[in-house]
């Protein structure tokens, strides 16, 4: 073919990382090996000093950052508490910003980022990194070919051990992987969302928490979320009115994504089970992390709206903060409909 109808190569653009720390140092590794890492900044000078020599780019400060120019667009991967304030400042700065989740730790700083990218005109993504996930995308391909009929009910559970965290608690720091993965499938807000969470380790913060999501038509979803579990077990389990398929991220690759084609047999006046044996859905390995920032560096120079924006980001938070207001009030219901009318179905993408 001619070079002549050959589709331009965009240059990737430079990006500075922000935060090396348990997860911050995961997408340090996959943009430098995209090749797209031009600086780090820690707030702690010798991880910042470490991770300077590893990837051979300079060590700065965040406020440098800000200022240079040159820097096209900031990885914020600092404390959850946080994530606001340096989007913001990222945004104010002219730069374009990917943020890890949750967007915010509530709904109206949400919404502000949002405004703020679009009035400025730049790219501002979330890192649900599940949604870049190749079985989680072939599992919504699924759904969405009618393979499982119609999804009546989804229950996740994300449980672990370790990783505590004092800024945020369990709902915040591990529901919205599978908050965001739900809403995908079901294109739309629950109407109500009731939770339940326990602290055991200290007083204020919940180490294990239970969500229920009320959607239409009767469709509902649970996701349980804990830290203290001792094993640990990160499934997404989605029951149709044709198959019903697990999603089980421990699990080797090949057996990630499985569907079942149990069927309910009522001819003769009794309700009988039939079962059958699991279907095993093949999907290409990649390292989902590497796919998130690869689809971050190509919106930042296409200028395209990145499959988890902020639209997206609020969504989630809408649910984590129904959740949390639950959480205080012993488990009631909490309508999430009438702060979001006028929004348009999420899509499959």
């Amino acid at each position: 073919m001619s070079s002549a109808f050959a589709s331009p190569v965009l240059a990737k653009p430079k990006v500075a990382a922000i935060g090396c720390g348990q997860w911050g140092k995961n997408i340090v590794r996959n943009l430098s090996q995209l090749g797209a890492l031009s600086a780090i900044s820690d707030l702690a000078p010798s991880v910042a000093s470490e991770f300077s020599t590893r990837y051979d780019v300079p060590a700065r400060r965040f406020e440098e950052l800000l200022e240079d120019e040159d820097i096209e667009a900031l990885a914020i991967a600092t404390p959850a508490a946080f994530h606001a304030v340096h989007a913001r400042q990222a945004l104010e700065a002219g730069k374009h910003v990917f943020v890890e989740k949750p967007l915010a730790m509530s709904v109206p700083d949400g919404q502000l980022l949002g405004q703020m990218a679009r009035e400025r005109q730049r790219i501002l993504m979330v890192g649900h990194v599940l949604r870049y996930h190749p079985v989680v995308r072939k599992l919504l391909q699924e759904v969405r070919s009618g393979r499982l009929g119609t999804v009546r009910h989804i229950y996740s559970r994300r449980l672990s051990l370790g990783r505590f965290r004092t800024e945020e608690d369990v709902l915040w720091s591990l529901a919205p992987h599978d908050i965001s993965i739900i809403l995908a499938i079901f294109g739309e807000l629950p109407q109500r969302v009731s939770a339940h969470g326990r602290p055991i380790l200290n007083s204020h913060i919940a180490d294990i928490a239970r969500v229920h999501l009320d959607f239409d038509n009767g469709v509902t979803a649970d996701v349980a979320v804990s830290w203290l579990n001792p094993v640990k077990e990160h499934k997404l389990v989605l029951i149709g009115s044709r198959a019903q398929a697990v999603f089980d991220d421990a699990a080797k690759w090949p057996e990630k994504l499985q569907i079942f084609d149990h069927g309910i047999d009522v001819s003769s006046g009794a309700v009988r089970v039939v079962r059958a044996e699991p279907v095993l859905v093949r999907v290409d390995e990649k390292e989902p992390l590497r796919e998130e920032c690869a689809h971050f560096l190509s919106c930042v120079a296409g200028k395209k709206t990145p499959r988890t924006d902020s639209v997206e980001g609020i969504r989630v938070l809408r649910v984590l903060e129904a959740a949390a207001n639950s959480m205080a009030l012993g488990g009631e219901a909490i309508r999430t409909r009438s702060t979001a009318t006028g929004l348009p179905k999420l899509s499959f993408n």
